[in-house]
């Protein structure tokens, strides 16, 4: 078909003028068709309302109970007692041995993994499975063993099947990790997978965007905030023997802060 037979077959089908800026109301006889205006915006402030922010969350009652018992230790072995006495948790009630810490609490050094496995669940201590024996590894590799930090885990009771902790267990858990560190009160603080990381550090970003570089920690009961180094778990690393590099590198930085730190005592 030829343009000019287009055109005749479009006049035909009534197509007889281009595209108005808007539109035509075809109800009306030809003579007196006209541009139907746009209706008018709705008024609105030149400046675009800030929506509320969302209200902080309300611990619920097992947290505030969580939080209470946990602020009320005042010393160590007194946390180990309440967090036994525990049963705002239901991990207490499936779990062998309460896993609570293992090490040297006065040495400066506080690592913290995720929470218990079946080895860990067994002996009441934390990393003594193939990840604590890699971790033991990693240590050594930099001059450290067990009696040079303190460990623990954010999760003190072993999850049923070594699934992960949900959110409120999670929640739970936490204000009695938070009391250690300031029972305790170490120079410096590893936080060994995203879970323990993301707990003590706040926000939802992945352990391998904040692994190899130290961070402030806030912890409540402590007068400032306490470095802390986020590093890959070694459960991940048996997975993954390629981050083993990456996790090389942090350990390194952990044995040159560790050697400066001693430059100023």
């Amino acid at each position: 078909m030829d343009a000019l037979a287009s055109l005749r077959l479009q006049l035909e089908w009534g197509a007889d003028e281009a595209l108005a800026a808007l539109p035509i109301d075809r109800t009306l006889p030809a003579g007196r068709r006209r541009e139907v205006p746009a209706p008018a915006p709705a008024a609105s402030s030149p400046v675009a309302r800030r929506q509320p922010a969302p209200a902080a969350q309300t611990p619920t009652p097992p947290v505030r109970r969580a939080q209470e018992v946990a602020a009320a230790a005042e010393s160590v072995d007194a946390l180990r007692a309440a967090l036994a006495g525990f049963d705002g948790c239901a991990l207490a009630a499936t779990a062998t041995n309460l896993v609570f810490a293992d090490g040297n609490p006065s040495s400066g050094l506080m690592l913290v993994g995720e929470g218990p496995g079946e080895e860990e669940d067994r002996t009441g201590l934390p990393f003594v499975g193939r990840s604590g024996q890699l971790l033991d590894r990693m240590l050594g590799s930099i001059g450290l063993d067990r009696q040079s930090c303190l460990i623990t885990n954010l999760i003190p009771w072993r999850p049923p099947g070594n699934r992960n902790p949900t959110d409120a267990e999670v929640l739970v858990c936490l204000p009695f990790l938070l009391r250690h560190i300031a029972l305790v009160r170490p120079r410096r603080l590893v936080l060994l997978g995203a879970l323990a990381a993301r707990a003590v550090l706040g926000g939802s970003a992945g352990i391998t965007r904040l692994r190899g570089r130290w961070h402030e920690a806030t912890i409540p009961g402590l007068p400032a905030k306490l470095p802390a180094l986020p590093m890959l778990h070694p459960a991940y690393l048996l997975r993954n023997a390629g981050a083993k590099r990456d996790a090389w590198a942090d350990l390194r930085l952990l044995r040159r802060t560790l050697d400066a730190d001693l430059t100023q005592v």
